[in-house]
């Protein structure tokens, strides 16, 4: 099966995410997905290939050397994002892509411009894998997938060329930060894994935001609006307030690079009581500490004006920025950038604006940088992935697993 047909495949299956489960997977839709990648697997040799409870996907294919070569793993994630659509895919290719606007649905006037996406002029002549504008791809991270087997199958199809263990594994719920979570590190046993779920080939990210996730509750007091002098507590306003209070230039939309971000994602009330759901972003530990202070102080402060327990905040941390750790075990990063050179793609070394499983991973013990895949506006109607870079992508991940092997000559 050649990649444009193994990563279609994958997008057929809606794998959303649910935050609110409370289940592991937050999806049963994700146990599909995994249990097609498991028989796959098997269909290409990897013998050991199975699902667990929790519908990770683990797998091995096994040295064909005599000599002792670092085990290394690769990763990806099975789930998509729930901040827009996943159901009914509708995967369009455009080839030799013209450098302008791209209309992806005309019905609706959904137009992908290159005045907003001023990169596109760079693709020109590539073959785009588009949406409908009516939801997203599923690029993040099935293109990683279909990379990652498309490399199990070339080594497959080549039992001459050397290997160690190359280590796989597919986990679910990523998206909602619960990926690492029953990953067993231990019995996966690699030196360090890549997990490939970046954007454009050529990417590594060794960076990531610390991140954490706050829930504001606001308590109001309704009253019939005819007689609500000095009684109405109204709950909207005073979430109104609560986000007035936080640094207006500190959105995603007003932030970029190192910079970290307060984002409102959710917010769902009435007079009574209103709920916000904020995520807390930044890549430098302090200022981290600093924005979720200020979180409380405003609350504190609110408290003071309207009453005792008007506004609580709930604060959990979720991920933290892996670079120190990653620079302290150089091999993973020296062997990715190895591997693309000798792919010629151009390298780019980015901060990461988000968070992978691989920050987890990292901080329980499995060095895990982040790797390109093609793709390109993550989360939206507007995602899509090129086959020349899921093509570059892979043969990026073949030559990391031969300059693996070569080093241990």
């Amino acid at each position: 099966m050649n990649i444009v047909n193994r990563f279609l495949k994958y997008v057929s299956f809606p794998t959303t995410s649910n935050p609110n489960s409370r289940t592991h997977p937050s999806s049963s839709e994700q146990k599909l997905l995994a249990a097609y990648l498991v028989k796959e697997l098997q269909a290409l040799g990897v013998s050991d290939a199975y699902m667990d409870d929790y519908s990770y996907v683990y797998g091995t294919v096994k040295s064909n050397s005599s000599k002792p070569i670092e085990t290394i793993g690769f990763i990806a994630h099975l789930d998509t994002s729930c901040d827009m659509s996943g159901e009914n895919i509708k995967p369009r290719l455009v080839h030799n892509y013209d450098g302008g606007d791209v209309v992806l649905n005309e019905a609706l006037n959904i137009v992908m411009t290159t005045k907003e996406f001023p990169f596109l002029r760079e693709l020109k002549g590539r073959t785009l894998i588009v949406t409908d504008g009516t939801t997203l791809l599923g690029a993040d991270d099935k293109a990683g997938i279909a990379e990652i087997m498309t490399m199990v199958e070339y080594f497959h199809k080549h039992p001459e060329v050397e290997h160690g263990d190359i280590k796989i594994a597919f986990t679910p719920d990523e998206e909602i930060g619960e990926g690492p979570l029953f990953f067993n590190i231990e019995a996966w046993q690699a030196k360090w894994a890549y997990t490939v779920d970046s954007m454009k080939e050529g990417l590594i990210n060794y960076e990531n935001f610390n991140a954490a996730a706050a829930r504001v509750v606001i308590s109001g007091i309704n009253m019939h609006p005819g007689y609500a002098k000095n009684h109405m507590k109204n709950s909207l306003l005073i979430a109104m307030e609560y986000n007035q209070m936080l640094p207006v230039a500190m959105t995603p939309s007003h932030t970029e690079n190192y910079e970290g971000f307060y984002h409102l994602n959710n917010i769902e009330g009435n007079v009574e009581r209103t709920e916000m759901h904020y995520i807390i972003r930044n890549h430098d530990k302090l200022k981290f500490a600093n924005q979720k202070a200020q979180m409380e102080k405003i609350a504190a402060y609110l408290n003071d004006v309207y009453g005792e327990k008007t506004v609580s905040v709930e604060i959990h941390d979720q991920y933290l920025n892996m670079k120190e750790l990653v620079e302290k075990h150089p091999d993973a990063l020296n062997v990715a950038i190895e591997a693309i050179k000798q792919a010629g793609v151009e390298l780019t070394i980015l901060p990461i604006r988000g968070g992978t499983d691989g920050a987890q991973l990292t901080y329980r013990g499995l060095v895990c940088p982040n790797l390109g895949t093609g793709s390109y506006n993550f989360h939206s109607r507007y995602e899509f992935v090129t086959v020349e870079g899921m093509e570059k992508c892979t043969e990026i991940l073949i030559n990391i697993v031969k300059i693996v092997a070569n080093k241990s000559n």
